[in-house]
């Protein structure tokens, strides 16, 4: 059964990663798929083929969801080329680690920047069409992290709590016309990044995770699939953690 049939979703920053993750199950569930990157051109083509490929209509764009003018932009592309926006799951994020002795003025407001901001120039620019619509579904991607912090995280940390008080916030503003708005807060997730982590290292973070391994992208998106399909249809303002029972 496919969950997503017919609808439009707007995922950034998803050349690689969980993004890349969420692109590829949505589209098995059969949604058409805008999709950001912000450098990985041949990445970005090669997922937008891929994605094609499963049958649904896909394309990536190449535009910072961290400016305000660009959020703007893409959101009125994608309703010309795709004629909805169903969902959207803001997904961009960076890390820029360091203890607060050490950060610099520029890492902080970078990270804010690039997590946080770029969750209010989404939401506000795919705000209209869902309006008009009288339906959505926004998912914003937090972590752990942004729930119980994490020392030499202070600007992550920050940016990814901010997005569940935004989420929050949002739910309550919009939820009378039908769009609802939650967090997905994924623990240790197992990407291309991890990958060049020393094996012995994350095993130890494995073994501290009640359920013994790390997440994979799937695991996050299967949760997204929910949030974004009418199963989830009177849940708003929640945040589901994706991590194994490690907040438990």
């Amino acid at each position: 059964m496919k969950l997503l049939e017919g609808k439009t979703a707007i995922i950034t920053g998803a050349s690689r990663g969980i993004g890349k993750g969420i692109a590829k199950v949505f589209a098995e569930h059969g949604a058409n798929i805008a999709f950001t990157y912000s450098s990985s051109v041949d990445a970005a083509k090669e997922l937008e083929k891929e994605l094609n490929a499963l049958g649904i209509k896909a394309k990536g764009y190449q535009s910072n969801a961290a400016d305000f003018t660009q959020a703007q932009e893409l959101a009125d592309e994608v309703v010309k080329e795709f004629g909805s926006i169903d969902v959207l799951i803001n997904n961009a994020g960076i890390t820029k680690d360091n203890l607060l002795m050490r950060i610099s003025e520029e890492d902080f407001d970078k990270v804010i920047e690039v997590n946080l901001k770029s969750v209010f120039n989404m939401t506000k620019a795919v705000q209209r069409t869902m309006l008009k619509q009288r339906k959505g579904s926004i998912i914003n991607m937090s972590s752990v992290v942004g729930i119980k912090g994490n020392a030499g995280q202070s600007n992550y940390a920050a940016s990814k709590a901010g997005i569940i008080g935004f989420t929050k916030s949002i739910a309550l503003e919009l939820g009378s016309r039908n769009i609802r708005s939650n967090v997905i807060a994924p623990g240790f997730i197992e990407t291309e990044m991890t990958g060049v982590l020393d094996e012995k290292v994350v095993q130890g973070w494995r073994d501290a995770i009640p359920l013994k391994r790390g997440g994979q992208p799937e695991d996050v998106a299967n949760a997204c699939v929910f949030l974004a399909s009418d199963l989830s249809a009177y849940i708003t303002g929640q945040v589901i953690n994706v991590d194994g029972g490690m907040l438990t």
